[in-house]
């Protein structure tokens, strides 16, 4: 307690130097949380968007399919299972069913994906109710950025153009009849929704799907004879992933802050070792032990990030609480990053993130605290008092 009554005063009395330091690590402090509960915030929206738009509790996939290969769809379909049958009746599950396909906005040429889905299918928050309509064309729904990129509006009737199993090449109209809003780029961007029933007459594949998605609160068996079980944890590999490494990215500039703030707490030692030795041979002649004048001092400096909590509770949890509230507001053009975003980004800040972001600046702190105290050790009482550098 003597020590940091001590190590409190000699803060106090320092005045500027203390409050600048201290400044400085309460900043880190605020910024650290703040970031990462951005990242936190975004992460979480993110999964959240996923699993209600795209990914649910998982997919079975077409022994055949694979996302990132085009040249996979001719034959990444074929007859559902009694088991994916039973459950798409009970609405467990969706089937999707896939095929590439050009489209003809105003006389313009762009490939997209063209998704069959049924109309009723509750496990997926796209508005395919919308496809409930009787028109001389076949409905479709698109989303913002398919409709930006083709320049398509509501109402809008356009050419598309596909192939069925057989190879042959057929045309038809279509009509948009809703564009929806997602934050999930992979079900909106190229993507264009009719009716699977539509879409299976028009390939000449009756009964057939090239996906399955499970509905959020379903669970399925991990094995269906030609089909390819994938997780949800599968499904937000990539997702998580490139969070991790924003993470990292991230950590590097907070590496420089703190190395900054530590080399000004570092220097804040030396110079106070140096400007007080006098002080310091007094507390020796006076019966305090060697280890006893270091601890004094390491303990003032790992006082400054003590303070630092205090003075950036000041500001920073006002801060914070308003971000928890409004939000960060992402720039024009983010979506189109080709990663699930929303327009606005709303910070989770967890106990654990504020805690293990103090316990690290403290920590820091302390072992900064410690390297210049060291030379105490080395020093006699008599030239202490004398003020004589050892």
């Amino acid at each position: 307690m003597l020590a940091i009554k001590l190590a409190y005063r000699n803060l106090i009395g320092a005045g500027l130097r203390t409050w600048l330091n201290v400044f400085v690590l309460s900043f880190i402090y605020v910024l650290i949380i703040w970031h990462y509960g951005i990242l936190d915030g975004w992460n979480e929206q993110a999964n959240k968007d996923m699993k209600v738009w795209e990914a649910g509790n998982g997919h079975y996939w077409h022994q055949s399919y694979d996302p990132y290969d085009f040249f996979t769809l001719e034959e990444s379909h074929s007859q559902i299972p009694e088991i994916l049958q039973k459950a798409t009746n009970e609405g467990i599950v969706t089937p999707i069913l896939l095929s590439q396909a050009t489209v003809y906005p105003d006389g313009r040429i762009q490939s997209m994906l063209l998704r069959g889905i049924t109309p009723d299918q509750k496990v997926v928050a796209i508005p395919s109710a919308e496809l409930n309509v009787e028109l001389e064309e076949i409905p479709a729904i698109i989303g913002r950025r398919m409709a930006k990129s083709c320049k398509l509006k509501e109402g809008d009737i356009t050419t598309i153009r596909w192939r069925d199993v057989n190879g042959t090449f057929d045309a038809t109209e279509v009509k948009i009849v809703k564009v929806f809003n997602c934050n999930v780029p992979s079900v909106d961007a190229g993507q264009m929704y009719i009716p699977i029933e539509k879409l299976r007459e028009m390939m000449q594949a009756p009964n057939e799907a090239t996906i399955f998605v499970i509905g959020a609160d379903a669970e399925m068996s991990d094995s269906v004879s030609g089909w390819a079980y994938k997780d949800y944890d599968f499904l937000m590999t990539e997702m998580n992933e490139m969070m991790k490494m924003k993470k990292v990215g991230g950590s590097f500039f907070y590496v420089i802050l703190m190395l900054l703030a530590m080399l000004a707490i570092f220097d804040t030692q030396v110079l106070s070792i140096f400007k007080r030795q006098k002080e310091i041979g007094t507390y020796i002649a006076m019966g305090m032990t060697r280890p006893q004048v270091v601890s004094l001092f390491t303990v003032e400096g790992a006082m400054h990030a003590i303070l630092a909590v205090i003075v950036g509770a000041i500001y920073g949890v006002p801060f914070l609480l308003w971000q928890m509230k409004t939000g960060m507001s992402m720039p024009a053009g983010s979506d189109d990053m080709g990663i699930p975003i929303a327009e606005s980004i709303f910070p989770v800040y967890g106990v654990g993130l504020i805690v293990s972001t103090m316990l690290l600046v403290l920590i820091i702190t302390t072992i900064v605290s410690y390297l210049p105290a060291r030379k105490i050790s080395k020093m006699k009482p008599t030239d202490a008092i004398k003020g004589k550098i050892q």
